[in-house]
């Protein structure tokens, strides 16, 4: 007899003799046994659960579990480098899978990096593709409608003025002139101080201070002194640091819950909001200072800093904008210039480190431009503290090559989001319904063989150099600075700002990572390094110097 079959028999023998005797310990056994009979069906319920969700990864890249849908998944990614979590399940679909989050939540998604599909949504068809509510909704209490988070006629306006500004003569002798009395007179001295005292720095830290001055200067006209040799605590920097830490956990849960967290007033959402007062409250106070400087006649004319300038203009209406509008706008360029370059040079650093051959190519290139000055003719010219100017930074091209590359691996903006306004189809086949939201993953691209070859994870400069001269790629397969309408429009200061800090500093030491210092991304509206960068400055001897520019002599150089 098998053994369902006696335990059916046992069951009903059981049961008759329980109704008829009434005996309670065979009741007990009888409730025992329907326990065991349910827990089996649970069992085996479970198991085909499980079987079922594991199996959809092979078709949708992730196991779908009822009800959760992909969370349990992310929620594990999320304790480790969710990025390359990513970029590992982006590899297998291909370049492109749809992310289905909990049923009734907003984190249903379509992530890919196929340039066809990012060369679609930023350029092809821009108007279908806005940012959208939901970014803008999770953003709003940050960066309120400032160019990063506007679209349409707010955006327009915005880039259009910037886009007038940027490309000023005034402006870039104000960006050019900050930038050296930051490099030379505060960042220089800084690392000195570290070098003297024989005690490891956050080069992070310290760039992030650097930044952040120089985009102040920039936006606002005023300059915070965050970068000084008692590395003075900035309540506005903490607070906006904060402040975009907190902001990007909305992405990574259910709207309902952090607007539940947000009413309660509880974890990350009562740190953003602490963090944002502090932001509003320098930014209402550079806003009121600046027009008391402007009353004066003529004051205008002396400044060529964004809030002064959009001051003067007015809205469609013929009015003056807003204090709150004013805000955002320098709320959003300080989120644009300061992360951005101090991040992507702290990423440079530390591989520049870990392949010492890229920093022998980038100071022979800084000795071959300094051997070309008129008075470098002989070896009792050489000048060992040397500023470059800016048409000898312009020509540094094995430099912007190698910052080029640490881009593509470590982009700034690791991911972006934009939201489907009407069903359509990307160019792989990819499916595309109304209100879906859509994020282009640009870490994920740097390491695609389909895009960049077998060799996509090195560092290799050299792929960004024709016949020794430095050659972009295409914004849809290079996407650090975004592309289409909305390419970042200060590309070429970012350039500029990051090769002029990473010659000054390259030329002077060798930075060498602390021993066990751990270096992992963090999760943020940027990529910063989780722990910091914590490294010891070596100063190079002048017999270093000598023999760099003895190779750039004997034109020893990346061809």
């Amino acid at each position: 007899m098998s053994f369902n079959s006696s335990y059916n028999f046992t069951f009903n023998d059981v049961f008759f003799s329980s109704s008829s005797s009434g005996d309670p310990l065979v009741s007990r056994k009888l409730f025992l046994l329907r326990d065991v009979q349910i827990l089996e069906l649970l069992i085996a319920l479970f198991v085909f659960v499980t079987i079922h969700s594991l199996r959809q990864k092979k078709y949708q890249g992730l196991p779908v579990w009822p009800f959760l849908g992909m969370l349990p998944s992310l929620a594990f990614a999320l304790r480790g480098n969710i990025y390359e979590w990513l970029s590992e399940v982006l590899c297998l679909q291909n370049g492109t899978f749809q992310f289905r989050g909990p049923w009734f939540s907003s984190l249903n998604s379509t992530i890919t990096c196929d340039p066809r599909n990012v060369e679609h949504l930023l350029k092809n068809r821009f108007s279908v593709f806005p940012k959208g509510s939901y970014f803008r909704d999770n953003l709003r209490d940050l960066l309120g409608d400032g160019i990063f988070n506007a679209d349409d006629e707010t955006w327009q306006r915005q880039r259009k003025t910037a886009s007038i500004e940027f490309h000023s003569a005034k402006f870039r002798q104000l960006t050019t002139q900050s930038l050296f009395e930051l490099v030379h007179k505060r960042l220089l001295p800084v690392l000195e101080t570290s070098v003297k005292s024989l005690s490891p720095i956050d080069l992070q830290d310290v760039l992030l201070r650097l930044t952040f001055d120089n985009v102040c200067m920039i936006a606002f006209g005023v300059d915070p002194g965050c970068l000084g040799p008692d590395q003075p605590v900035i309540p506005f920097a903490k607070a906006f640091e904060d402040a975009t830490e907190a902001a990007v956990a909305r992405f990574v849960m259910p709207t309902c819950v952090w607007k539940f967290m947000r009413y309660l007033n509880l974890g990350t959402e009562k740190m953003l909001k602490e963090s944002i007062k502090g932001v509003d409250d320098f930014a209402d106070e550079v806003i009121r200072t600046r027009k008391k400087e402007l009353s004066f006649e003529g004051e205008t004319t002396k400044r060529s800093d964004l809030l002064t300038v959009f001051m003067g203009l007015r809205d469609e209406k013929g009015d003056s904008f807003s204090d709150k509008f004013l805000r955002d706008i320098c709320v959003n360029f300080i989120l644009a210039g300061r992360d951005t370059s101090s991040v992507a040079l702290s990423w440079f650093f530390w591989l520049l480190e870990k392949n010492p051959e890229v920093e022998e190519k980038i100071m022979v290139e800084l000795c071959k431009l300094l051997r070309q000055r008129d008075d470098h003719g002989n070896a009792e010219k050489r000048d060992y503290e040397p500023v470059f100017g800016p048409e000898e930074i312009k020509k540094m091209d094995y430099l912007q090559a190698a910052l080029s590359e640490a881009l593509r691996l470590y982009p700034s903006v690791p991911v972006d989001h934009k939201e489907v306004q009407e069903d359509d189809v990307f160019p792989d086949g990819t499916v595309l319904k109304k209100g879906e939201k859509v994020i282009y993953a640009i870490y994920a691209m740097g390491r695609m063989e389909a895009i960049w070859g077998k060799d996509c994870r090195e560092f290799r400069p050299e792929r960004w150099l024709r016949d020794g001269r430095f050659m972009s790629e295409s914004a849809y397969k290079f996407t650090a600075f975004n592309g289409g309408p909305r390419l970042c429009l200060g590309k070429d200061f970012a350039y500029y700002q990051m090769k002029a800090t990473a010659a000054a500093i390259v030329y002077r030491y060798k930075v060498k990572v602390v021993s066990g210092h751990k270096v992992e991304p963090k999760l943020a509206l940027t990529m910063y390094m989780k722990h910091g960068m914590m490294v010891n400055l070596i100063n190079r001897s002048v017999s270093e110097i000598d023999q760099y520019y003895a190779k750039s002599i004997d034109d020893i150089f990346i061809n």
